[in-house]
């Protein structure tokens, strides 16, 4: 459970991020799309803290996220869209629903049937495929990366070349044959 100072000190940020949405000037301009770049340059020197292991520093660029997070709830909010309590209700919910061998019944061998579920549950979620949570905005090598994650959690993934040759075979025939007989799907 949080402790009664989590709890106060997130209450603070809350309030702050209101009064600073009211009273500066800067603040009081931000929209989600020029807050956007900022988060992205925040994630990125959250990222160099991780790899030069610098805690103070990773400590720092975490309340710079967080500040984000918060800032982006109070537009929602402004806007009727959602608040931050619908941000972290719907979080809480999903977490239960992509840890059922966590909170439920479902029992996994180890990391790799972990990421396997996840995969398989987002894809039940909504995305439409396995590839449908791959933000386009990605850097084209960080999101070749992630398409391989994905595409490896869910088993396409091959010990050798010929493999892979024989997979794309398979597909092409299958899509020959789908298009001989008129189906346009």
């Amino acid at each position: 459970m949080a402790s009664p100072e989590k709890t106060e000190l997130f209450g603070q940020l809350l309030d702050i991020m209101d009064e600073l949405r009211e009273k500066c000037p800067w603040d009081r301009i931000q929209t989600f799309e020029t807050l956007r770049p900022l988060t992205i340059e925040e994630t990125y020197e959250l990222s160099d803290a991780i790899l030069s292991a610098d805690m103070p520093n990773i400590k720092k660029e975490l309340g710079d996220l967080l500040l984000h997070i918060v800032f982006y709830a109070r537009l929602g909010e402004e806007t009727g869209d959602f608040s931050i309590a619908s941000v972290i209700a719907s979080l809480n919910e999903k977490l239960k629903f992509r840890h059922p061998h966590v909170f439920g019944e479902v029992n996994v061998a180890d990391d790799n049937e972990v990421k396997k579920n996840w995969e398989h549950l987002k894809i039940k979620e909504g995305n439409r495929s396995v590839l449908g949570g791959v933000p386009v905005s990605l850097p084209s090598m960080v999101k070749a990366g992630r398409i391989q994650e994905k595409v490896r959690a869910v088993g396409f993934d091959w010990e050798d070349r010929s493999q892979v040759w024989n997979k794309v075979e398979e597909e092409l025939n299958e899509l020959k044959k789908e298009v001989e007989e008129g189906n346009k799907d």
